[in-house]
């Protein structure tokens, strides 16, 4: 059976697994526990989804891309087995509720050249990072640039939500794509089968291979610390610190009632391109489920286990100030800024302004969900990090 010639996900997982080995040549997906998730998602594919005939390639093609991503990394990590294995200290991670300031602020911290950050070709391409002058004639960087450039063309707003490029800092996501526990299959498409699992189980293993993965991309400078950022570890805080027990995090924050509504016109943006039809109250009323879920289990481990590892950071903070947040950032977690550093982090805010490629435009009304409905559902967040109803 070809990958696509029959209709249902699910009863092509296989042929999945077969045509990524076919055009690559490897067979090992490594440790199987991935399939549980893998299965759960395509399942839901068949059984909830609302793909277009359009989506529904995207999507093919998108898992088909993530298990040939697998094969790639595994026989990397067999190929440097034993150069690889350096102890990552003291990262330093963002996370936190999603339009909360996190990207503007780790795309600043990026800027600095005594940290290192996973760059997104080195996240879609995980392998040890070559040096910067052999970067832009890598196949790999060419081609991570080239899918940034096409979903900027298929849906140009995008740009002003959430700008990319191949060199610049990138969240965690491909990575945790890897194990198929990732935010962005509910982002892409209508999955309450898989959400519910996806929302509720631990994923350790998804964390063990995060960590052997940037082992990987920073086996060649092991010790310079590095820095991390995705607001979906917020969910998983125990299967972080599991595998990086020492991690220094930086919480971002920002009214709720802005972040939903904000959010859910994103989310709308991406499911245009894979579903018939959106329903933005639905979004609205998932997302809502979602991320105050992710906000809860944020709060009820830290009152299990203290803050002192945690960084708390508010967007209108930020905002004010985003140098001098960096600032205070390194001197919580005892990272130096050189002058050097400094001088970068300036130079990129001034040539970065907030709104650069436009305005992310939405109305708050427009979603079905009332402010006194986000207060209720975000209220213990909300006391536990002092903010004001």
């Amino acid at each position: 059976m070809s990958a696509g010639s029959d209709t249902r996900f699910a009863a092509s997982e296989d042929a999945y697994h077969e045509a990524a080995s076919k055009e690559l040549g490897l067979d090992d997906f490594g440790d199987p526990s991935y399939r549980e998730a893998l299965g759960r998602l395509l399942r839901s594919f068949d059984e909830d989804a609302h793909l277009s005939d359009l989506g529904r390639a995207i999507v093919r093609q998108e898992l088909i891309k993530i298990l040939k991503s697998r094969l790639l990394c595994e026989a990397r990590l067999k190929q440097h087995a034993g150069e690889c294995e350096q102890e990552i200290r003291r990262p330093i991670i963002i996370l936190g509720l999603v339009r909360t300031g996190s990207t503007a602020l780790h795309y600043l911290m990026g800027q600095d050249p005594g940290i290192q950050k996973l760059e997104y070709w080195m996240s879609a391409n995980p392998q040890p990072r070559p040096p910067r002058e052999e970067w832009d004639e890598h196949a790999d960087f060419r081609a991570s640039q080239a899918e940034i450039d096409f979903l900027y063309k298929v849906t140009p707003s995008l740009m002003a939500v959430h700008e990319m490029r191949a060199e610049w800092p990138e969240e965690c996501r491909h990575i945790l794509a890897q194990s198929f526990t990732d935010d962005r299959f509910e982002t892409s498409a209508t999955l309450p089968g898989y959400n519910q699992w996806y929302w509720s189980t631990p994923h350790p293993e998804t964390y063990r291979r995060h960590r052997r993965l940037v082992q990987l991309i920073g086996m060649h400078e092991p010790d310079r610390r590095w820095l991390l950022k995705y607001p979906v570890h917020l969910r998983q805080l125990q299967a972080l610190f599991d595998v990086y027990p020492d991690a220094c995090i930086v919480q971002t924050h920002r009214d709720p009632r802005t972040v939903m509504a904000s959010y859910t016109s994103f989310v709308a943006k991406v499911r245009e391109m894979h579903e018939d039809r959106v329903d933005m109250e639905y979004i609205a009323r998932e997302q809502l489920e979602s991320w105050s879920t992710a906000a809860d289990a944020g709060v009820a481990y830290r009152r299990e286990h203290g803050s002192e590892r945690f960084f708390d950071l508010h967007f209108t903070d930020f905002m004010a100030d985003p140098v001098g947040s960096v600032k205070r950032i390194y001197q919580h977690f005892d990272q130096v800024l050189s002058p050097e550093g400094e001088k970068c982090l300036e130079q990129w805010q001034g040539e970065h302004p907030q709104g650069k490629h436009g305005q992310h435009s939405y109305k708050k009304d427009d979603f079905g969900l009332s402010e006194s409905e986000i207060i209720d559902r975000f209220a213990d967040y909300m006391e536990f990090h002092g903010m004001q109803a």
